[in-house]
């Protein structure tokens, strides 16, 4: 876990986290977003920011994942992978 999820998580991002999950259960089979080749288990459970945490938590900037392609992809300011968003919500 990274140093910026160390307090926990709010009640708001909790509720946030859930619909972008369920809008992926609905458009996407809830299939992870990121599919890392030799990573992915293929399951969304997680929610990835992709423009970084600081820019807050805007539903267009995040995507459902699994737990390895999300700590695998790690910072996106520092990451070269392309995400391509597969719903427009």
């Amino acid at each position: 876990m990274s140093n910026a999820w160390s307090g926990g998580s709010t009640t708001k991002w909790r509720r946030l986290r859930a619909s972008v999950l369920a809008e992926n259960e609905r458009t996407n089979a809830g299939r992870c977003t990121l599919a890392l080749p030799g990573v992915c288990t293929g399951v969304a459970t997680q929610v990835h920011h992709i423009a970084g945490k600081a820019h807050g938590d805007d539903p267009r900037l995040l995507v459902a994942c699994c737990e390895p392609c999300n700590g695998r992809i790690g910072n996106p300011q520092r990451t070269a992978i392309g995400i391509r968003r597969i719903s427009k919500w």
